[in-house]
């Protein structure tokens, strides 16, 4: 396994979140970041915002959006939405497909629904603010950025400091059309030929409810 913060091969892949998350973490330490408050995208960003958290020692909350899929081809992303705040569309690849938004309100809807759902599922009982913090959003990677656009521009809502948004990997149109959504992109990989997020890792399997909420267990417990 490569070690945390590098890697020996150029295709190298990581072995599980936990190790992305440990990588990551070793790139998020160095930007000294004053007070701040690490945000995992549910579900597969909690395992590698929790490495985060633990390096920075700093609070983890859950961050929840829901992407809104293509017809026909439910994996891609057209746009996405959180719990609260207007979707967010690619409209090029929206326009592509032949669609406009309102064709897509009901998926919208659907989708919102279950970001509220998911939020009072994952929401501890003690919210810890943003607000004139330095907010880190973090993913297991980026794709088409959907999803990250529509938690980026909730958080911004709350009044933050700064926002960095912090992935693992990432295609390079992504991570670089999301830097004008954060104040910081943090992404360790940018491949060439990159298909999907999951190609990255060695084990991608599916991140439960039950292991979002051992995680949060760690990060509620009393300290001492």
């Amino acid at each position: 396994m490569p070690q945390a913060g590098s890697f020996s091969r150029p295709n190298e892949r990581y072995t599980d979140r936990a190790h992305a998350g440990q990588v990551l973490a070793s790139k998020i330490t160095a930007l000294q970041l004053a007070d701040p408050v690490v945000l995992g995208l549910a579900r597969g960003g909690v395992p590698v915002a929790a490495q985060v958290a633990r390096a920075l020692r700093a609070p983890l909350q859950v961050c929840v959006a829901r992407k809104i899929g293509a017809p026909g081809q439910p994996e891609l992303a057209l746009g996405a939405v959180t719990a609260d705040g207007p979707p967010t569309y690619d409209d090029a690849l929206v326009r592509s497909f032949g669609v406009r938004p309102h064709d897509l309100q009901q998926d919208c809807e659907r989708e919102r629904a279950e970001a509220r759902r998911r939020e009072q599922l994952y929401q501890p009982s003690q919210v810890v603010s943003v607000a004139g913090r330095d907010a880190v959003l973090v993913d297991d990677g980026l794709a088409t950025g959907a999803t990250a656009r529509a938690a980026l521009r909730m958080l911004r809502q709350s009044d933050p400091r700064t926002v960095v948004l912090a992935v693992p990997v990432g295609a390079p149109d992504a991570v670089r059309a999301l830097r004008e959504e954060a104040d910081q992109v943090v992404c360790v990989l940018q491949p060439v030929h990159f298909a999907a997020v999951g190609q990255w890792y060695r084990d991608f399997g599916p991140t439960s409810d039950e292991e979002i909420h051992r995680i949060l267990q760690e990060f509620t417990a009393p300290q001492g």
